[in-house]
This record gives C-alpha cells, structure tokens and sequence, in this order.
C-alpha cells in the first residue's frame, strides 16, 4: 500500500495542489496537518511522520512549500518519501526553482506530472527525461507534443538507446546439476526417481565442449 493522497501545501498550510489517487481518506484531513505540525514543534517532537486518528502524514519541506502525502496503515514509507524526494526532483527541472509562484504559475503542469507521476497511489514515470518528451512546457501552458505514447515510456530502462540491433544474438547460460542422493550403510539406494527431459526440433543447440 502507497500514498492515497498528495498535497502541496503553502507555508501557512493552504493547499495548492493536491491529488486523490485513491479516494480511501478524506481529503479535508489535510486541515489537521499545519495545527499538528506547530503542536509537535512548540513540543520538541517533530518528526517526519505525523498521525491524526488513523491518517499518516508523510511530509518533507521545501524551500516555502510542504509536500504532503495522506495514507492509512499498512503504507510503504520509504517508497512514499522517495516519491516526494523525486517530484521536487523532477518539478525543480521544469521550474528551475521549485517554489510557492512557480506552483501557482504552473499549476495545469504540475497536474499533469502528478498524473504521470503517480498511478493509484504507487510510483509509476519518474524519470525527468521521459516525462519531458510528451510533457513539455512553453510559458505557463502545457502542450502534448505527440498523440502516442513515446516508445521510452513503456521500455524496461529508460536509459537504453533505441533502434539497437545485432547481426547475431547469443544467449549463454551455464547448466548446474545438482543431485541429492540417500543410501543405507550397505550402499543402497532406498529409492529411485528417473526422468527424461528434451529439447523440442524448433530449438538449434550446440555445446561449447562438445
């Protein structure tokens, strides 16, 4: 389980943007957030985690902004501070400065980043140079430059060039065999278990020591 919800709140603790991801907690919980995190302050006991009734705060500052993400028992922490990690991370690039103006200047493409960003609540695109091909920015507007999805989005590693192609394609793979044998004190073998196994026509193999 991840985040239902994420917020970015102004230093007074107003929201700017949120997003329901999950709709499983109530998006007014936020209220609680700012009176919770002035109370633990004044207290000396502040910490990155903050709970009200069965609602988890999840929270890292930035610059004059809070980034907040609401989630119920069961949730993976270190996945979820990761996330707000990455999206100053990736808003910071688009932005230059990530900060309460270029929120609100920006506001439709930081809608669309946490839609890219985040699929029901777990990680989903968080790679900047991905999301730059078909979320792109010219002033305060978003264009979608492409009507596809860019072949980058669905590739296993975002980093693997494309239209790579070899004259031959090899696979190697080492056979270990392994026997587990039980005998008595004479030597004999209690029981037996044979099998044969195959290879199909289709399948060209040769052995390296044959």
């Amino acid at each position: 389980m991840s985040a239902s919800a994420i917020f970015i709140l102004d230093m007074k603790g107003k929201p700017l943007i949120s997003r329901n991801y999950k709709g499983d907690v109530n998006m007014a919980e936020i209220d609680h957030f700012m009176p919770l995190l002035m109370q633990k302050e004044e207290e000396g006991a502040l910490t990155p985690l903050l709970t009200h009734g069965k609602v988890h705060f999840l929270w890292i500052k930035h610059s004059n902004l809070y980034l907040v993400a609401t989630t119920l028992k069961n949730a993976n922490a270190s996945l979820v501070y990761s996330f707000l990690y990455k999206a100053v991370e990736v808003f910071s690039e688009y932005f230059k400065e990530l900060e309460e103006e270029s929120i609100r200047d920006n506001f439709v493409i930081v809608y669309e980043l946490l839609d890219e960003l985040m699929d029901f609540g777990f990680p989903q695109t968080t790679d900047s140079k991905i999301l730059q091909e078909y979320i792109t920015q010219q002033g305060n507007k978003l264009e979608t430059g492409r009507s596809r999805v860019p072949p980058t989005v669905t590739n296993a590693v975002s980093w693997r060039s494309e239209g790579i192609k070899y004259k031959k394609n090899e696979v190697f793979i080492d056979v270990i065999e392994s026997v587990n044998l039980l005998h008595d004190l004479l030597g004999e073998s209690w029981n037996a278990l044979t099998g044969h196994t195959s290879l199909g026509d289709d399948w060209g193999v040769r052995m390296i020591n044959e």
